[in-house]
């Protein structure tokens, strides 16, 4: 028997590598800049906080390989690729200043702040390692075109979109490297002396800003200055700054639980999405990696949470395999110990590499529209609505409210808890359409109990946290229980009612 030939690295993993390095490099730089903002020291952040991020982005990066190997191996392919994987950035921005903010301004000691921090980071690995022993059962009672849906939506926002307006923002710079993303991974046109597509677009584009006085030569010194060695250590952390969130700060878990869930179905999600393309995980695993990751990152000082991206798919068609996974696990654990991620930071211009994940937006907005029946496009279209409100709202921070009252007072909202309210809204389309309404009950009940419970359209977890949603969903579940009892599966209507029916025989 001859045995596949899976290589360890290929041409096509520099360019998804790229991808996937300026992904989790934005996310750390926008890490150190906020907490510095807020007034945590140097040796906290660059010598407690990145490393730790680093080693949960190492050691998920290198089992996602790991997986990738032995996926490959069990389907005989050599054209698997491994999946994405960082720190989620919604996640990131909750943890920021949902949790670490007010641990701050309540404790008003960093390092105290930091342990809590941590301490959540902990318990919320932990609490997704246990919800992966439901992964595949949720994963398989969802539609495929509403959990797709809700994921084009992230994508249509938060990448392809936040990425464009990146891109504008330093048109004489952004432009080109779109133009060379568009030219090189769209049109698959060769690069000169045959340089990956993504590389040239962030050469080109960090030499155009320098050479026309758009970046400041200024800003490699800047960057260079936290250049030093920041070992990678153990800490006992997590378990002091839990004691807290058990007892004064117990407030802050009403942040933790839900945002925790999210990440887990922001995991089922990505691989889901994959599956689409392909390569069929399992999302049990998936989940499960991402909770030892978080966890095993808290035990070195990181604090944020991690979760497979939905870029994988633009990794996948650009020809990915494994090795842009091993080789940014390597590259991150140098940089993180070294302090260049500071150093790069400064010196490459965003809007040099946003147009790479323009594109990965751009695969993201087209699967689910090519993985799933046409009939099932409205369910996709309405699962992608939530997210403009909920983009709408998180630009805007606290000032939500008020800043787009004049426009609508339904963004805020709806912006709550998007992810739920995406996924619900697409599977109720799907039951419809498939004339399935006692499903379509079924997720109309649940959107009930969320917005009941706050993890839907709510700012925080309470009882009877959205009276007017919940009762909202308890009509629209009548609505679906006559539609069930006066139509067949076809959608004609019956001259009978069931229960009438059965009483009278």
């Amino acid at each position: 028997m001859s045995t596949i030939h899976y290589p360890l690295y290929k041409r096509e993993d520099t360019d998804a590598f790229f991808a996937l390095f300026q992904n989790n490099l934005a996310n750390f730089v926008v890490i150190a800049v906020s907490m510095l903002g807020m007034g945590f020291p140097a040796s906290i952040v660059f010598g407690k906080v990145i490393p730790g991020a680093a080693v949960a982005v190492m050691v998920g990066n290198l089992y996602y390989a790991y997986m990738a190997k032995r996926l490959a191996v069990k389907e005989g392919r050599t054209d698997v690729t491994a999946l994405s994987y960082g720190i989620s950035t919604p996640v990131m921005f909750v943890f920021l200043f949902g949790i670490l903010a007010p641990a701050n301004a309540l404790t008003g000691d960093p390092e105290l702040a930091w342990k809590i921090a941590v301490g959540a980071a902990f318990l919320s690995g932990l609490v997704e390692t246990l919800v992966s022993l439901t992964g595949n059962w949720v994963r398989s009672h969802l539609p495929r075109a509403a959990m797709l849906g809700a994921l084009a939506g992230v994508a249509i926002t938060f990448i392809a979109g936040e990425m464009l307006f990146n891109t504008f923002s330093l048109p004489v710079v952004g432009l080109v490297s779109l133009a060379v993303i568009l030219v090189g991974v769209v049109g698959k046109i060769t690069m000169p002396f045959n340089i990956p597509a993504s590389l040239f677009a962030v050469l080109i584009g960090t030499v155009l800003a320098f050479t026309l006085g758009y970046q400041s030569h200024s800003a490699i010194s800047e960057g260079l200055a936290n250049v030093g060695f920041y070992p990678i250590l153990p800490t006992l952390a997590p378990f002091e700054g839990m004691s807290y969130l058990f007892g004064t700060l117990v407030g802050l878990l009403a942040v933790l639980i839900p945002i925790t869930l999210y990440n887990a179905i922001e995991t089922m999600n990505n691989v889901d999405a994959m599956s689409a393309e392909g390569d069929s995980y399992d999302v049990r695993e998936c989940q499960a990696v991402d909770g030892v990751g978080t966890m095993i990152g808290a035990m070195f000082g990181g604090l944020f949470p991690t979760t497979v991206y939905i870029a994988t798919v633009g990794s996948k068609q650009m020809g990915a395999g494994r090795g842009y996974s091993i080789l940014n696990a390597i590259v991150f654990g140098i940089a993180a110990m070294t302090g260049i991620i500071a150093a790069f930071s400064a010196i490459i211009p965003l809007a040099a590499i946003a147009p790479i994940l323009v594109f990965v937006g751009m695969s993201m907005v087209a699967a689910p529209f090519n993985s799933t029946d046409k009939k099932y496009y409205p369910a996709v279209a309405i699962a992608m609505l939530p997210y403009l409100a909920n983009y709408v709202m998180t630009r805007f921070n606290n000032a939500a409210g008020e800043t787009v009252a004049g426009i609508s007072e339904g963004i805020v909202p709806l912006g709550q808890g998007a992810m739920f309210t995406a996924i619900l809204l697409g599977a109720m389309t799907v039951a419809i359409i498939d004339r399935n309404f006692k499903q379509a009950i079924t997720f109309s009940l649940i959107a009930s109990f969320l917005s009941f419970t706050g993890f839907m359209h709510a700012p925080a977890l309470a009882f009877n946290a959205a009276p007017d949603f919940t009762l909202g969903y308890v009509l629209v579940t009548v609505f679906f229980a006559y539609c069930f009892l006066t139509h067949d599966a076809r959608g004609k209507k019956t001259n009978k009612t069931p229960s009438i029916q059965k009483a009278a025989s």
